[in-house]
């Protein structure tokens, strides 16, 4: 099939030599491009858009032969998720809490434990009603027990193939998403279960946990001169043992066992000699559990890093461990193995193995059934009642989609075939609704032409390639099953369009042979008076504006099309493109001046000669017309030369005002509250938004207009009060103020005009200490508007959107002074006008009137006030990004994780090697806002990015772990 542009092409070929009135239904059905062949399924590969009557690969190959019926929906077998026969119950890892359901199924096994936890009671009773469990209630555990209970009853006799611990997660204040460590863990929360198991009556259930985990331990000290011994007894519920350097378990307990020498500095003091004496020290097993827990020590804590580390060593371990030579401490430690041991039967190996359990062997039978209680056990069966249900429902869904496919299956190898019009009459339909139509995940809609229409309410011949041409009989079949329309028949083609596009495909010719002849006529020498002025950049566009005129009538149709589909620009599009439309300059509109007139620059324009504009107006009929002989604007040549006036004016004031003013333009020699100059008792306060207003008009006068008021009122409130305290004024207020000396003060009187006077005067109080001065303010403090100020700005540092901060990298823990206070380092008469941001059209500043020269306060609202607040202390807090740093936009409402996502992207550092800071504050709660975080808009935040551990010569199997040291810190392992 020819490529689309040259299907384009043959389809309005015949339009170069037909003129409009002579265009006849077969030119409109050629047009239409109905001539062309169909595709054949096997040789076409994918779908001819230029084509109308190409049917292949616009999806029909999902439906086009034998289907599995596993195909016509997405829904798994529900008996997938039953519990096979004999075989345990999983728990389902909610993120990062495999470690959680590790230690479940652990104590879950140990079926003394099982036990003593169904003897305890609960208050499921309160959910009973009658002969059971209220159907309208689910079950919530209130206690810890309570949890255990439900979630090992379910383990016991659940249906299904696992079962969700969020419950009991949750209860412990767990984060789903972090990863803890395990032996943390286990230690905890024994130590939180025995707790809670102690104010239980029977002593089966209050005893438990040391019946079954607590063993005995001495610490036993042997002083070398007399023989005494000394024991410490202790408790414990694991073994904590030592890996580094070992390969099998039995050296680990042996080191965990072994003598130690108590020598020099470290020498024993012994009762029996009353003086220090060398002595050994060892652990010595008096007695051991039920069930022994022996914690392997993988993670170790480095000091170079100050992080955890891995330890990656394989540890061999035999499933039954002889400890009774332990017990009575006759093995030595053996010499560790310097490769992965060989693992016979009965034995194992293991490099992530962080906990060994192991349960005492007795010679009575034991016991291997627990009994759930009844109410536990009605609550399973609820629970399996729902499983079951969701079974049937998930079954019946899976019918209800196949049979749905197997009707549409037969539908569409029915119509499919049915689908190409030939010679029979015809219809269109859009591309899209056929493709929908044969795509099993989505319903079919209705079908839907307007976006194909013209104005003319007909099939757009610029349409064709998105439709498609179907027999009349498929279409009565849609029609039909499915509704829409509007239907497009043979009466759809819209000769209107055909006609005007033969029109403009005819100009469109004569314009190039039109431009030839223009550019050889710019070629020549205009002489004498018979020129016109044209602009030059009208000269150099004209051809497309030309061809932008001829397809103007098809850019209305599209327009019109788009409003009766209901696919109109919302209101703020609508008034862009019109806006853009009105800057829009037509042909020769270029020289205009603002009056109307040719304009007074002549590098704008240029002289051509009579016969060109001739052929220029052929296609620009109402285009400004300017004879050689035409003067220039007489307004504009005035305005001309009042602005040069004008800038020499601007200049010479300019001029005055820096030369009367020396110290506040430059900035040196300034006054300063928290060190209040000696020979003066009184300072003056004017905003330092007019300082910087009037410094950029002095040093560029040409470009910007006069200062001519002080506006003060931006200082105060709207009940005339001052907004600053003396103390804020020393500090966080100081960029918004600027302090004048009582002689600055009066020139400023004579250059500018005053609308407010605001000073701080000094008194002396008892005998002249400076310390005891007091400095009042004229007019006085408004509390109640300086405390509104405040909540306001509170208020909008907790609830930005969308603002900007600015994240450092910090590189081998060193920050230079001048990157995190650039400001510091920049000089203060920097100009930063062309830095300012523009502001809207209209907009004015609310402290400046400059065309009005009288005395007159300004009235203004609290609103407008808060705003120019914002306004002066977004300018003052604008921080300077300095290299290294990336600006990110974030909002007050969004989490430090996801924060560290964004950062991840900026920096390629994983949020799990981010150390973050702000101001010496270290952040570290990932669930946090950053409202709540203190982080506001222009901070920078410091990011010290974990790097690689080296390979240790002596840990050649470590690997780095980068978890947060506050461990179960918040949670509610901690709360007893």
């Amino acid at each position: 099939m020819a490529p689309r542009l040259q299907l384009e092409k043959a389809a309005w070929r015949w339009a170069e030599t037909v003129r409009p009135e002579e265009v006849s239904q077969e030119h409109i059905e050629t047009a239409y491009r109905i001539w062309l062949e169909p595709c054949i399924r096997g040789v076409c590969r994918r779908n001819c858009k230029g084509n109308p009557n190409c049917l292949v690969g616009i999806g029909e190959h999902i439906w086009l032969g034998e289907i599995d019926e596993n195909s016509f929906h997405n829904i798994d077998d529900p008996n997938c998720e039953r519990r096979k026969k004999n075989s345990f119950v999983g728990l389902t890892n909610l993120g990062a809490t495999c470690y959680v359901n590790t230690f479940l199924q652990v104590w879950f096994l140990n079926l003394e434990l099982r036990q003593a936890l169904y003897l305890c009671p609960s208050t499921c009773s309160d959910y009973m009603m009658g002969d059971g469990i209220q159907e309208e209630k689910d079950y919530e555990p209130q206690t810890i027990c309570e949890h255990l209970q439900y979630l090992f009853a379910l383990l016991q006799n659940s249906n299904r193939r696992y079962i969700d611990p969020s419950g009991f997660v949750k209860a412990l204040g767990l984060d789903t998403g972090q990863q803890q460590d395990a032996q943390e863990f286990s230690k905890l929360f024994m130590s939180l279960l025995e707790d809670t198991l102690s104010k239980q009556k029977n002593p089966d259930v209050r005893n438990i946990v040391q019946q079954q985990f607590c063993g005995e331990y001495a610490y036993v000290t042997v002083c070398n001169q007399c023989g005494r011994e000394s024991k410490l007894l202790s408790k414990f519920y694991e073994l904590e043992l030592n890996i580094q350097g070992h390969k099998q378990l039995t050296d680990c307990i042996s080191e965990f066992l072994k003598e130690e020498k108590l020598e020099g500095d470290n020498r024993y003091f012994c009762e029996n000699c009353q003086s220090k004496q060398n002595a050994t020290r060892k652990i010595r097993l008096l007695s051991l559990p039920c069930t022994l827990n022996l914690q392997l020590m993988r993670f170790v804590f480095d000091r170079q890093t100050g992080h955890k580390k891995k330890l990656n060593t394989y540890i061999g371990f035999s499933e039954i461990l002889d400890m009774e030579p332990y017990v009575e401490h006759k093995a030595e430690p053996s010499k560790s193995q310097t490769r992965k041991p060989k693992c016979g039967k009965g034995t194992h190996c293991s490099r992530n193995a962080y906990m060994l359990v192991y349960r005492l062997q007795t010679q009575e039978k034991p016991n291997t059934t627990v009994q759930v209680p009844a109410f536990l056990q009605e609550l399973v069966e609820r629970d399996n009642s729902k499983f079951e249900e969701w079974c049937i429902e998930m079954a019946e869904m899976r019918k209800q989609s196949v049979d749905k496919g197997k009707a549409k299956h037969e539908e569409v190898k029915e119509l499919y075939q049915r689908l190409p019009a030939g010679a029979e009459p015809y219809e269109f339909v859009s591309l899209e609704w056929l493709q929908k139509w044969l795509d099993e995940s989505t319903p079919t809609k209705p079908i839907d032409n307007h976006a194909c229409l013209c104005s003319h309410d007909k099939l757009h011949p610029d349409k064709i390639s998105i439709m498609k041409r179907i027999s009349e009989y498929a279409a009565d079949i849609f029609y039909s099953r499915y509704g829409g329309g509007p239907r497009l028949t043979v009466k759809a083609l819209c000769k209107e369009c055909v006609v005007e596009r033969c029109r403009v495909l005819r100009l469109k010719n004569q314009l190039n042979e039109d431009y030839k002849t223009v550019n050889n006529l710019l070629k020549v020498t205009v002489k004498g008076n018979d020129g016109f002025w044209v602009g030059k950049s009208s000269l150099r566009s004209w051809r497309q504006l030309a061809l932008e005129q001829l397809d103007e009538q098809d850019g209305d149709a599209d327009q019109s099309n788009g409003k009766m589909n209901g696919s109109t620009l919302n209101k703020d599009e609508s008034k862009e493109e019109r806006k853009e439309e009105e800057e829009e300059l037509n042909f020769n509109e270029d020289i205009l001046c603002p009056h109307g007139e040719l304009c007074i620059s002549e590098n704008e324009r240029r002289l051509v000669s009579k016969e060109a504009w001739s052929k220029l107006q052929q296609y620009f009929p109402k285009a400004p017309e300017f004879p050689s002989y035409k003067e220039c604007c007489s307004q504009c040549k005035i305005l001309e030369r009042e602005g040069e006036e004008n800038e020499a004016l601007h200049k010479m004031i300019a001029n005055e005002q820096k030369t009367s003013l020396p110290n506040l333009f430059q900035d040196k020699n300034r006054p300063c509250l928290s060190n209040w100059p000696e020979d003066t008792d009184v300072l003056y306060i004017v905003s330092q938004f007019f300082v910087e207003e009037w410094r950029k008009f002095v040093r560029k006068p040409a470009r910007c207009s006069p200062v001519s008021a002080v506006g003060n009122h931006a200082l105060l409130c709207p009940h005339g009060g001052l907004m600053f305290t003396f103390a804020s004024m020393t500090k966080e207020d100081s960029k918004l103020i600027a302090l004048i000396w009582p002689s600055e003060w009066q020139m400023i009187q004579k250059l500018f005009v005053v609308d407010h006077v605001i000073k701080i005067t000094r008194t002396e109080v008892g005998d002249a200490n400076p310390s005891e001065a007091q400095y009042i303010s004229e007019p006085k403090l408004c509390p109640e508007c300086r405390e509104g100020l405040l909540c306001q700005q509170q208020r909008d540092l907790r609830e930005y959107t969308q603002a900007t901060i600015y994240v450092h990298k910090v590189v081998d823990n060193k920050k230079v002074m001048k990157d995190s206070a650039p400001e510091l380092n920049v000089s203060s008469s920097e100009t930063e006008e062309d830095k300012e941001e523009a502001k809207p059209d209209g907009e004015k500043d609310p402290d400046f009137n400059q065309s009005n020269g009288g005395t007159k306060r300004q009235k203004i609202s609290h609103q407008n006030y808060i705003a120019y607040q914002k306004q002066v202390i977004r300018r003052s807090m604008r921080h300077r990004k300095v290299r290294g740093e990336k600006a990110l936009l974030v909002s007050a409402n969004q989490t430090l994780k996801e924060l560290k996502i964004q950062i991840m992207h900026a920096f390629s550092v994983a949020p799990f090697d981010q150390n973050l800071s702000i101001d010496g504050k270290i952040l570290s709660d990932d669930c946090a806002t950053l409202g709540t975080l203190g982080v506001i808009p222009e901070s920078v935040i410091l990011l010290k990015a974990d790097e690689p551990i080296a390979d240790y010569a002596a840990m050649d199997d470590v690997m780095q772990v980068c978890m947060p040291e506050e461990g179960f810190k918040g949670t509610g392992l901690l709360g007893h």
